[in-house]
């Protein structure tokens, strides 16, 4: 059985503030929760519907497990676990950047494209969505304990520091498929609805965009996880 406490502080690690102010987070799922136990990320509570998933493991009915969930549709595990304390930042030569996401399944999809394609961590400005945001963790599908995720308060001026080429994901940029990518260089993304910031238009060395190959009007714009996956197919193209 959930006790009240229990039932109380899950809720509230819904808000970023209560993320923040108590270093936790909700995992649902079984393959999400399973790779943050397997990556020992100190776990406060474990909960289950089935008899054998973890040894640590509460179980409890579905019942409960609708009451704690943070979806519409609870996962038969939910998991409580401590935000790291502190990154060590690695020097690469690709970078990727995301400026004012703000929808947490995109970055969640990001996040995993970056594990997917060996990146080890994902710059983000300050008004991007949290990484540890429930929707984000469940569409990331695990992989935040390989990918790191960092929020620069001046994430242009941070970009600059790294002395290679800045580049940005923009639809009046060159297409894609007509350079040669350079072996290192920041890539940056920005929001679904509004682009860059200007604040990174004014420091990105060019653009580059992903065209359309439709005569007539047709899509706006594509998904920026969408477009981030096909950048990042480009970039390590052998």
């Amino acid at each position: 059985m959930v006790t009240k406490a229990q039932l109380k502080q899950i809720l509230q690690l819904k808000h970023k503030k209560h993320r923040l102010l108590k270093g936790l987070f909700v995992a649902e799922g079984e393959k999400t929760v399973r790779e943050f136990l397997d990556a020992s990320w100190f776990c406060k509570n474990l909960f289950s519907v089935n008899d054998n998933f973890h040894p640590k493991a509460q179980k409890i009915d579905f019942t409960d497990m609708s009451r704690i969930t943070h979806f519409k549709n609870p996962s038969p595990v939910l998991g409580v676990f401590e935000t790291p304390k502190s990154f060590s930042n690695k020097v690469s030569q690709i970078t990727i950047a995301v400026d004012g996401i703000k929808d947490p399944g995109n970055l969640g999809t990001i996040i995993r494209l970056c594990d997917w394609f060996g990146i080890d961590e994902l710059l983000c400005s300050l008004n991007t969505v949290d990484c540890f945001n429930s929707k984000t963790v469940q569409s990331s599908m695990g992989s935040l304990v390989r990918v790191t995720c960092y929020y620069k308060d001046d994430l242009s001026k941070y970009l600059k520091s790294l002395k290679k080429p800045v580049i940005g994901a923009e639809s009046g940029g060159k297409s894609i498929y007509s350079i040669q990518f350079p072996k290192s260089a920041s890539y940056i993304f920005g929001s679904e609805s509004h682009g860059l910031s200007q604040e990174i238009k004014d420091i990105i060395d060019y653009s580059l965009a992903i065209p359309s190959y439709r005569v007539e009007k047709g899509a706006e714009s594509l998904n920026v996880s969408v477009a981030a996956a096909i950048f990042l197919s480009e970039i390590y193209r052998p």
